[in-house]
Formats: C-alpha cells, structure tokens, sequence
C-alpha cells in the first residue's frame, strides 16, 4: 500500500522537543522501519510542512511506526496509487 504522508511540525515546540523531534527524523531516514519504504520527500518552500510517499504492509504498520513522531507533528495520511493519465 503506498500513502502520502504530510507533515506539519507543530510551532510550539521547546527546543528539548524539536531535538527530539530531530532525533527521530534522523534515525528514521538512516534505517527506515522494517516494511517501509520511502519512495520519495518533499518540503513546501515556506518550510510550513513536508510531503512523503511511503510505502507500507498496511495503514496499522504505518500508524505504529508515526506513532512516536505525532507529539510534534500533526500528520495527515491519504492512501494513493499510482496514476497514469486521466483515462484510468
């Protein structure tokens, strides 16, 4: 199943919960969870928010792995598939 994942991180953070923040965003891209893969990452120019195509067994294992990053960020999830034309 593959799903875009948008990314906003929440403006209020401390400086102990943006490191945290960061922590995790790192040790995610070095060793992405067993069963996901990133296809592709995005940021909005305005730094408001990012985007990503991910790739996982199921929207359970998705939520489980995003669990520890929803203190900091709200995330909206969409399921996707891949398009080609407007015919399909």
């Amino acid at each position: 199943m593959h799903f875009m994942v948008i990314n906003r991180t929440r403006s209020d953070l401390t400086p102990e919960e943006y490191r945290k923040l960061g922590k995790l965003a790192q040790a995610f891209y070095t060793a992405p969870p067993e069963g996901i893969v990133l296809h592709g990452d995005w940021a909005a120019t305005d730094g408001s928010c990012t985007y990503a195509i991910l790739e996982a067994p199921s929207r359970a294992r998705l939520d489980a792995v995003q669990a520890p990053f929803r203190p900091f960020v709200a995330m909206e999830v969409v399921e996707v598939r891949p398009l080609s034309g407007w015919g399909r």
